[in-house]
C-alpha cells in the first residue's frame, strides 16, 4: 500500500484512528468522566476536529501558540495545560480569550499575580485550575494542605477565577505492571478528589477536576469522580502503550515508512528513516528504536541521523528496495517533525494532512 509514498514519510490509518478515539470516549463516559484531548501529539487541526466529533469536550494544548493556531482554525475550548509566565505571554493570552473560551493553570504566587493583572486590565476574570503536583516535581503545588494553602494565598486576587484542580500522574509511566497502573490511577484518584473535597469544604468552586493520560484514562473505573482526562497518545498508540499491553499492534495507527537501502548480509540492513525520522527516544519497556510492523522479531539497533541500522537473528525477510512500517518508540513526537502526514483509509491515501501548529512553541 506505500508504493507511492516517498520515504521517509509519516503515515496515519484514519479508520484506525476513529475507533482509538471513540474507544476512549466510551470507556471513560462510563464513568461520567469527558475526554479533553491532549493536541500535542499530533499537532493538526484536522485530528483535533476528528477528536470533537468523537465526543471530545474542548482541548488540551500545551502551549499557547499551539492554542492560538487552534482558535485560528474554529475551535473555541481550550485549556492551556502549561504555566503562562511573562508580559508577552499576559498579551497574547488576553487577545485569545476575546475570541474564545479558554483557560489554563496557575502553580506559582508569580503567575497567579501576572494572569490576574490581566484579568483586571481586560475586564474579564481569568480562568485557572491550580495544578497539583502528582510525584514528577515539575510543577504545581503539594495535594491536600498544600493546595489548600496555596489556594488560600491567591484567592482574593481579583482578576482570578479558581475553577478547579488538574492533575499530571507522570510517575506511572514509570511502571512495568497492570498492578503498578492501577496502583498510580488509584493515587491520582485520591490526592485529586481528596483535594478538591478539602477545597469545596472551605467554598472554593471545584467544577473541573482534570486529570488522566493514556495509561490512567484506560483505568478510568478507578478515577471516578474526576470530571475529564487529558489523554494524549492514545489518537495513536506507539511501542510503549504497545509493549505494555494498553494497544496491540492494529491499533497503532501512526507509522514510519521507510525504504531498504543496503543489505550488509542476510541478518543485517539499513533503513532511510534515522533519528530524524523516528527520533532517539527510547522505550522503556522494550530495547531499540521503533516496532516494524507484522516483524516484532526485528531489532532496530541503532540511529543515524538519516540511516537506520536493522538486524534480525532469523534472515531477514525483504530485500534493497522494499519499505517497512515502523511504530514508533514515542508517536508524540513524530508528526511535530514533518509538514505532513499522509491519511491512509482501506490501503489508498485518501488526504495529506497538515501539521498546523509544528513548532509552535511559544
Amino acid at each position: 500500500m506505500y508504493d507511492l509514498i516517498s520515504t521517509p514519510s509519516v503515515v496515519v490509518e484514519l479508520e484506525q484512528v476513529t475507533e482509538n478515539l471513540k474507544k476512549m470516549d466510551a470507556l471513560n463516559r462510563t464513568y461520567g468522566i469527558r475526554v479533553r484531548p491532549h493536541i500535542k501529539p499530533h499537532k493538526s487541526v484536522y485530528f483535533a476536529l476528528e477528536q470533537l466529533s468523537c465526543g471530545a469536550r474542548g482541548i488540551t494544548c500545551a502551549k499557547l501558540s499551539e492554542a492560538e493556531t487552534m482558535a485560528d482554525y474554529g475551535i473555541d475550548d481550550i485549556f492551556i495545560a502549561y504555566p503562562l509566565i511573562g508580559e508577552d505571554k499576559m498579551e497574547r493570552l488576553g487577545r485569545l480569550m476575546q475570541r474564545i473560551r479558554v483557560s489554563t493553570e496557575v502553580n506559582s504566587i508569580y503567575g497567579a499575580k501576572q494572569l490576574s493583572a490581566l484579568g483586571e486590565r481586560i475586564g474579564k476574570k481569568v480562568a485557572v485550575l491550580i495544578e497539583i503536583d502528582g510525584g514528577l516535581h515539575r510543577g504545581g503545588v503539594p495535594p491536600y494542605e498544600g493546595a489548600v494553602a496555596f489556594a488560600d494565598s491567591i484567592r482574593d486576587l481579583p482578576g482570578l477565577e479558581i475553577c478547579g484542580l488538574m492533575y499530571y500522574g507522570g510517575l506511572i509511566y514509570a511502571e512495568t505492571t497492570r498492578e503498578g497502573y492501577e496502583a498510580q490511577t488509584k493515587r491520582e484518584h485520591d490526592e485529586l478528589v481528596g483535594t478538591a473535597e478539602l477545597l469545596r469544604a472551605k467554598g472554593y468552586r471545584m467544577d473541573v477536576l482534570s486529570g488522566g493520560n493514556s495509561y490512567s484514562a484506560r483505568c478510568c473505573k478507578y478515577l471516578e469522580g474526576i470530571t475529564e482526562v487529558r489523554c494524549g497518545n492514545y489518537i495513536f498508540n506507539d511501542v510503549a502503550t504497545l509493549a505494555t499491553g494498553f494497544a496491540v499492534e492494529q491499533e497503532c495507527a501512526l507509522r514510519a515508512v521507510s525504504t531498504v537501502v543496503c543489505k550488509m548480509d542476510d541478518h543485517h540492513a539499513i533503513i532511510d528513516a534515522g533519528s530524524k525520522t523516528l527520533t532517539t527516544d527510547l522505550c522503556g519497556h522494550r530495547p531499540g528504536y521503533g516496532w516494524v510492523v507484522g516483524h516484532p522479531e526485528i531489532r532496530i539497533t541503532k540511529l543515524n541521523e538519516e540511516h537506520g541500522f536493522v538486524e534480525s537473528d532469523e534472515p531477514l525477510p525483504f530485500e534493497i528496495g522494499d519499505k517497512i512500517a515502523i511504530i514508533p518508540n514515542h508517536a508524540c513526537v513524530l508528526p511535530n517533525l514533518v509538514d505532513k502526514i499522509y491519511g491512509i483509509r482501506n490501503g489508498r491515501i485518501e488526504r495529506m494532512i497538515p501539521i498546523e501548529a509544528r513548532g509552535r512553541y511559544l
